[in-house]
This record gives structure tokens, C-alpha cells and sequence, in this order.
């Protein structure tokens, strides 16, 4: 048996929605699943790169403690639906949009003018309700990039007076679940299979927020390994995919064949079976070493299970 910690692949991906996908990881080392599974959810909901409003500007507002004539809402309701406008932002830079809308009416994100550098996701994002005819709202907007949460404190009063800062939240990532489940590749029984699904606000597709994930917490460790290196078995799932893509169709539904059509004698017939081997496809996925190491399975067994191989021109 290999001492080596297995190097998990992801080995499908189920999309469950416009924004939302479930990856299955395998095979991981024992234990490994519920430990990924952990980190992966902490830093997609913390640590995804995304976009926000973080400060505005209402004319004729002076602080959000207060009512705008002729609109519906007062400013901190306004201030509530602005943080829930999801931007996609192509510059580091802070960016400066805004909105005008005159007249009686709903006003939304699709009436926020863009730039070049700036996107609205949700345009259907209520902002606010105009009551009169005569009345207006124009807002300035202030949208970032950065990660997780920010407070207004974390900020730094880096705005000006008229300004009213927001609390941003970043994060693209709305939600994060996972399962660990038991899998098994050939002889090896106690391996773990992972299952994370991720839901997005459009903003990033899941599998980009997923990656993005796993190449933070790669940085992370590579920081702290040094120059120490750990080798790793091959990807095991992928190679048995790779190998059954390549079967032709008669091959595929011979290596379904029971242990017990095989013709060996009861005593290697029994020696498999009590070592959880039921198919061909089980016996064909060990190597000498792992079959040498099973519970009452000798040479005359290996020299057996050997000729049966050649004879099947596996």
C-alpha cells in the first residue's frame, strides 16, 4: 500500500441554478474532506475579491438621519438598497457613478449611468420611490473593490463631509455548503469524497469563486511550507476516467464481471470476496504489492489471478 497522501480532482461539476454549482472532489485522504471542506467554505464567504457601494451623496441631504421631499423612503432605507446593488468593477480604482431620475416614479439600479469601468448586475435593484411629479432624487455613488467586510470605522474617514459612508459588503459569495461522504478507489476503502456547493450573486460564476478560494489558501501554505516539498499519488480518479474513456464498450462491461465467473479455485475465489473484491474491475485496479498484502492471499493465488489476466489479455 502507498504511504503518499492522495492528490484529489474535481470530478464533476453539477450546475443547480444561474449562480449556483456543486463541485465533487476526489479521492481525498482520510479526513481530508471535512478539513477542505472547512477552509474552502471560510475563505469563499470571506475572502472572494468583489465590489460595493461605499459612500454616497444625496443632493440636498446633509446625513442619513432624515427625509427627502416628494420620495417615499427616507435616506437610511435608501442607504439599505444601495448596499444591495451588486457591481462588477474593472479598475483597483475607487469609481465614481451617478443617478438622476425626475418625475413621479420607481427608481432602480438600471438608472444608475455607468462607466466603462463599471457594471450593474441587479439593475432591478430597488433604490427608492418618487411620490410627486415636481420631485427628483440625483445620487453620487462611490463603488470599491475589496474583500469580505468593511466597516464604516475600517475606512479611515477618507471621505468628504457630504458624503455618508457605507458599510460594504464585498462578498460575491451569498452562500457555501459542503458534505463529506466515504469513497473508495480499488483496494483502498477509507478514502473521503467532497461535495461544495456555491451560490453567487452573478457577479462571478461559482467556479471562479471556487478557484479563487483554493489559489488563496494554496498561497497561504505555500508561504509557510518553505522549501519543503511532500509527494503526492498520482490522481487516481483521473487516471481510472482516462482509462475508461478509453476502453472500447466489450471491455467495459467485461471488467463488470463477478469474482465468481472468473473460474478460480474456492480458495482465491474466497480470499477476494472476503477482501471486498466483487469484480473484475476491483482485482484489475491493484497492483501486485496491494493484492500480496491482502488478508489470506498468497503466491498460488497472485501466480492464479496472473494467468487469468493474460488469459483475458488484461
Amino acid at each position: 500500500m502507498s504511504n503518499h497522501i492522495n492528490t484529489p480532482t474535481i470530478t464533476k461539476v453539477t450546475d443547480d441554478g444561474d449562480n449556483k454549482s456543486t463541485f465533487i472532489v476526489e479521492p481525498l485522504h482520510s479526513g481530508y474532506g471535512m478539513t477542505l471542506g472547512n477552509s474552502l467554505r471560510r475563505v469563499l464567504l470571506s475572502s472572494i475579491s468583489g465590489a460595493a457601494v461605499t459612500s454616497f451623496r444625496i443632493d440636498g441631504v446633509s446625513h442619513e438621519f432624515t427625509a427627502i421631499d416628494g420620495i417615499k423612503e427616507d435616506v437610511v432605507a435608501i442607504m439599505q438598497n444601495l448596499k444591495q446593488i451588486r457591481f462588477r468593477v474593472f479598475s483597483d480604482e475607487p469609481q465614481t457613478v451617478t443617478l438622476e431620475k425626475k418625475g413621479s416614479g420607481v427608481v432602480t439600479a438600471k438608472d444608475i449611468k455607468t462607466t466603462a469601468d463599471v457594471e450593474v448586475v441587479n439593475t432591478d435593484q430597488h433604490i427608492a420611490t418618487i411620490d410627486t411629479k415636481s420631485a427628483g432624487l440625483k445620487i453620487e455613488l462611490i463603488v470599491e473593490t475589496g474583500r469580505g467586510y468593511r466597516t464604516i470605522e475600517d475606512e479611515g474617514g477618507k471621505k468628504s463631509s457630504d458624503f455618508i459612508s457605507l458599510d460594504a459588503i464585498f462578498s460575491p459569495v451569498q452562500r457555501v455548503r459542503y458534505s463529506v461522504e466515504n469513497t473508495r478507489v480499488g483496494q483502498m476503502t477509507n478514502l473521503d469524497k467532497l461535495s461544495v456547493s456555491v451560490e453567487t450573486d452573478g457577479t462571478i460564476t461559482p467556479r471562479d469563486a471556487f478557484e479563487e478560494a483554493n489559489a488563496i489558501l494554496m498561497s497561504q501554505y505555500e508561504a509557510l511550507a518553505g522549501k519543503t516539498r511532500v509527494e503526492t499519488a498520482p490522481v487516481l480518479v483521473e487516471a481510472a476516467s482516462a482509462a475508461a474513456a478509453a476502453e472500447p464498450m466489450e471491455e467495459k462491461d467485461s471488467l463488470s464481471t463477478s469474482i465468481e465467473d472468473l473460474n478460480f479455485s474456492a480458495r482465491t475465489t474466497n480470499a477476494l470476496i472476503n477482501n471486498d473484491i466483487q469484480t473484475l474491475k476491483d482485482l484489475f485496479s491493484l497492483t501486485d504489492a496491494e493484492l500480496k498484502d491482502l488478508k489470506g492471499f498468497g503466491s498460488k493465488a497472485l501466480d492464479e489471478v496472473r494467468e487469468k489476466l493474460a488469459e483475458l489479455e488484461l
